[in-house]
């Protein structure tokens, strides 16, 4: 895996690329349906600054964060819609500002965080600084394709899509407890081998594995950020553990969303 520095620069080139896509919109502009059921492109920005803001939390007030994580995530209430809700109507230039500003503030403190040696808190395992740069990068790029698909843009894919799909492999045995089936062993049972977009071979597991995973990283990360229904991606699984890996996986924290159904993009 790269190293933080190198994380945070693809962190803010992640961002960059996003913010280009929304910086010219209006209110009404904003307020565009994106794939995800029930939210605009205000709320995939708003949602993005209030996960930025959790993981401010989680890095300079650990005790904070888990008495936050106590209060907010067993009431009944829905903190994650509640979050995503702050942006919608809010004026442009404040929802971006706000985004910006807690996006560059979360990397200098991922900075100091790696400095000091910190594990951080989170809603799953704690993780190193490194770590949370990558899941930061991946919910950006999710997101960023909700936003993309929604202003009908095709966004050219890049050497960043390393980091996800590291963590769509990384979190196999969180899939498979997440739906309560039998985790595989900690040592990665499965090969799995990316074409990435230059056309190299990404890896990870052994080379002599039964269990297979082959295609696209672009079509692998549109699984794992399940922005993509299976059905439509170029991925091929060879073996029973990795068959039922790729139905149900997921890079990201929290329960199994509703994905997408074939031949949709929302």
């Amino acid at each position: 895996m790269a190293d933080l520095t190198a994380l945070l620069d693809d962190l803010r080139a992640e961002s960059a690329e996003l913010d280009g896509l929304v910086a010219g919109l209006d209110r009404a502009g904003l307020a565009t349906p994106t794939p995800a059921a029930g939210w605009t492109i205000a709320h995939q920005l708003s949602h993005l600054a209030w996960t930025d803001r959790w993981s401010l939390l989680a890095v300079r007030d650990a005790e904070g964060f888990r008495a936050a994580v106590e209060r907010e995530f067993t009431s009944g209430a829905e903190p994650i819609e509640a979050g995503a809700a702050e942006g919608v109507g809010e004026e442009p230039a404040a929802l971006l500002g706000r985004w910006r500003a807690g996006r560059a503030e979360l990397t200098s403190a991922l900075r100091e965080a790696e400095a000091a040696g910190l594990r951080l808190p989170w809603f799953g395992p704690p993780m190193k600084p490194a770590t949370m740069a990558t899941a930061r990068l991946m919910e950006t790029w999710a997101h960023g394709q909700d936003v993309a698909d929604a202003l009908a843009v095709e966004r050219e894919p890049t050497g960043r899509l390393r980091q996800v799909a590291h963590l769509g492999v990384r979190t196999m045995g969180f899939a498979f407890a997440l739906h309560g089936l039998p985790v595989p062993p900690p040592q990665l049972p499965v090969r799995v081998e990316l074409t990435a977009p230059t056309g190299e071979l990404w890896a990870w597991g052994p080379e002599d594995a039964a269990d297979r995973v082959s295609g696209p990283a672009l079509d692998f990360c549109l699984l794992v950020t399940q922005r993509r229904h299976r059905d439509d991606l170029a991925l091929r699984a060879e073996g029973a553990t990795a068959s039922a890996w790729l139905p149900i996986a997921q890079a990201f924290a929290g329960l199994p969303g509703g994905g997408r159904l074939p031949g949709e993009t929302g």
